[in-house]
């Protein structure tokens, strides 16, 4: 650790730790070396620890600046690992400004965002992905992503990456012992355990990948872009997901020509549904500038919705529009107006790609959110949810990788010091997700995207 990074940890710190602005109460954090000696500068005497005291916030001049609740948590007990103070006052931000401002006349600095979270990682009272679940709760969009976030903070995650850690462990003191003595008459390289050993393994990183993968998806959510052509009723759809007219829907074609974005639950899952300008050839300067936008959206997103007027059959349009999309972007196509046709709702047992709704009665919508989910992969696993990030996914992969390489060096080449080359990668990059091996660079991305009373 440099010597100024040393000198930031060392420094006590203040911040609000409630949002700003006009409210009953605000909330100001104190976390460092210096919190005893600025309470006595603040309140004249050091609270009883962990017990709310009534008392007088005070300025250079003995005047009261505000009066409120002082709590006083003194290390190592408190969510920093530090002594922490925090001032319960009255919350405008005028006052707030001023209490903040004597505690920095006292010593502290303020605090960058994710400091107290970063203090609290540094000092081994949470792991990474811990601390990124506390910015995860606060950001989450929905109760699953809530309730998978606060398991994630209690070390739900965590507990999982380390029992997988701790069995790649196991295996590589097994490979290690055997190629350390190599004169035993027992292989210990080519025992039907070790064979179950590492079975098992690859057992837990497929099951672990599932459940990342979708912890991600409650935390970031999927992006879902309606396609079509004009009139095909791509607005009345999202109309109908959205449960209220969040689109303009007229029988002039065209009607949509800027992006309209409205946000979904499917059953815990966050949707961002994003409705497309018609895809057609046009000579209007705005309408080309909507379709480029359309354009733009469809590369972007997880999925595409390709929206087809069931009533007009002059024309493929389905194939037609297939054609706009990138080839390895998922797609469903979705029949609408078939209640003004003899098609049944729901998937379409023509084909395994395409479901048959009405966006006028809402028929078939429910088969269409089940669409959603399995090409997604999105399964509601109740109490088995945790929340995870791109990173933490990366990382697993990255691991499994490994892995198998390795598992192929013994299991083809006989090769057991390549093996266990490749399980120290294993572990690496597994301490990646809880913070055990982790670089400046990352840690500083990581805490920057917190609030800065967190």
């Amino acid at each position: 650790m440099s010597a100024a990074h040393n000198d930031k940890v060392e420094r006590t710190i203040v911040a609000r730790a409630t949002p700003a602005g006009r409210g009953g109460v605000a909330v100001i954090r104190i976390s460092g070396p210096a919190v005893k000696a600025i309470t006595a500068g603040i309140i004249g005497e050091l609270p009883q620890p962990r017990f709310a005291t009534l008392c007088n916030f005070l300025d250079a001049d003995d005047e009261s600046i505000d009066s409120g609740i002082a709590l006083f948590f003194p290390a190592p007990h408190s969510f920093t690992g530090e002594d922490v103070l925090e001032l319960q006052g009255h919350g405008g931000s005028v006052v707030t400004d001023m209490l903040i401002a004597r505690i920095v006349q006292l010593g502290a600095r303020l605090a960058e965002p994710g400091e107290f979270t970063r203090r609290a990682f540094i000092n081994d009272k949470l792991d990474l992905s811990q601390a990124e679940a506390v910015a995860d709760l606060i950001d989450s969009s929905s109760k699953a992503a809530a309730r998978a976030a606060q398991r994630s903070l209690q070390g739900k995650f965590s507990a999982a990456v380390y029992a997988l850690n701790s069995k790649v462990t196991e295996l590589r003191v097994h490979v290690e012992a055997a190629i350390d003595f190599p004169e035993e008459e027992i292989n210990f390289l080519d025992d039907a355990a070790l064979l179950a050993r590492l079975e098992d393994v690859d057992c837990e990183f497929v099951q672990l990948e599932r459940t990342i993968r979708i912890g991600r998806l409650l935390r970031d959510g999927v992006h879902i872009v309606l396609a079509g052509r004009p009139n095909a009723g791509k607005s009345s759809l999202l109309n109908a997901l959205a449960g209220y007219d969040a689109a303009i829907v007229t029988d002039i074609p065209g009607t949509t020509r800027d992006i309209v974005r409205e946000h979904i639950e499917i059953d815990g899952l966050p949707v961002h549904i994003i409705d497309t300008a018609g895809l057609h050839d046009s000579e209007g300067v705005i309408e080309q500038e909507g379709i480029r936008r359309t354009r733009q959206q469809i590369a972007a997103a997880d999925h595409a919705l390709i929206v087809i007027d069931a009533t007009d059959t002059t024309i493929d349009h389905g194939a037609m529009l297939r054609t706009e999309l990138p080839g390895d972007l998922g797609f469903t196509y979705i029949r609408n107006k078939i209640d003004l046709t003899d098609e049944s709702p729901g998937m379409d047992t023509a084909g395994s790609d395409t479901v048959n709704i009405s966006a006028l009665t809402g028929d078939g919508i429910d088969a269409l959110c089940e669409r959603i989910k399995t090409v997604i992969g999105y399964e509601a696993e109740g109490g088995e949810m945790i929340t995870a990030r791109q990173r933490h996914l990366d990382s697993l992969r990255q691991a499994r990788d490994h892995f198998l390489a390795g598992k192929t060096q013994l299991l083809e080449y006989a090769a057991g010091e390549l093996m266990a080359e490749e399980l120290l990668q294993v572990q690496n990059h597994l301490a990646e997700i809880t913070g055990e091996f982790s670089s400046d660079d990352l840690l500083g991305e990581i805490f920057s995207a917190f609030c800065i009373g967190k």
